[in-house]
């Protein structure tokens, strides 16, 4: 994606990473951050984001519960309401996040760095379960995450398994795909099993043709990374899913976070977590 339009680069952004979700929120809000939010900080949730006119807030809240692998649902606000008190103490939706996407009739109208000049007052927000936060008890196991490792986005897939719809709501199924050995794939799967809430175990292993993917070095959204010989692909539902049901229903006007670009929350990742 080009970033011409992004506040700063990448490497201007990140000096230091703030302690707290307030403290990345603020970061953010003051245009000091723009590029992708993982790695900020680390141990607080982050949440994908869903913005829907009150109408089909009802359908969408069904397809959220008819699908909680790709839609584990944190967080949703008060018609018109752009905070959200449970997920944070100064939390504005509409400047908090480094980048949106503001759809219409299913087609990107715009990728702004706040949705001031967008808000109304029948939207209802919908905050989603982020892999972000298993991710950081993977690192605290030892297991290489290879976007880490390329300092890039995680690279994630449009696939043939459809979700289960709700009202216009439907579609395919999105993965974010993190390449591993073996013996880390057993691991992954045994850590983030604790985690329904944020995503929980992989949908998939090896094989991404027979999920529908048929370029692996060709992600529909994120960055290519290598995949080492000794590897395998490990695939996970993913938050982006709601853009892609976006892209098949086409309303005529919603919200999502920009891929990467999250919102970071005051609740920790422990409290997410199945002990």
């Amino acid at each position: 994606m080009a970033t011409a339009t992004m506040r700063r680069t990448q490497s201007e952004d990140r000096p230091t990473l703030p302690p707290t979700g307030i403290a990345a929120r603020q970061l953010i809000r003051r245009g000091a951050h723009a590029g992708p939010t993982n790695g900020l900080a680390p141990g607080y949730v982050q949440g994908n984001l869903a913005i829907l006119p009150h109408r089909l807030a009802e359908d969408f809240m069904r397809f959220c519960q008819l699908n909680p692998k790709p839609c584990p649902l944190i967080g949703v606000s008060a018609p018109g309401d752009w905070r959200l008190p449970a997920l944070g103490e100064d939390l504005d939706i509409r400047t908090d996040l480094p980048r949106y996407r503001v759809w219409r009739d299913g087609t990107i109208a715009d990728e702004p760095t706040d949705l001031l000049r967008w808000w109304r007052d029948d939207l209802v927000v919908f905050a989603i379960g982020c892999s972000f936060s298993f991710e950081q008890a993977l690192i605290e196991d030892g297991i290489e995450l290879r976007h880490f490792t390329c300092n890039c986005t995680v690279p994630m897939y449009r696939t043939t398994i459809e979700t289960v719809p709700a009202g216009p709501f439907h579609g395919p199924l999105v993965v974010s795909m993190r390449p591993m050995k073996a013996a880390d794939a057993i691991r992954a799967v045994q850590i983030t099993t604790r985690f329904p809430s944020v995503h929980g175990a992989p949908v998939h292993l090896a094989k991404p043709e027979a999920i529908g993917i048929k370029d692996i070095a060709r992600p529909d959204w994120g960055d290519p990374v290598p995949i080492n010989d000794d590897e395998i692909p490990v695939f996970w539902a993913c938050g982006v899913t709601p853009q892609s049901v976006i892209m098949a229903v086409k309303p005529d006007f919603c919200i999502t976070h920009y891929p990467g670009a999250m919102l970071v929350t005051d609740r920790r990742n422990s409290e997410f977590a199945i002990m």
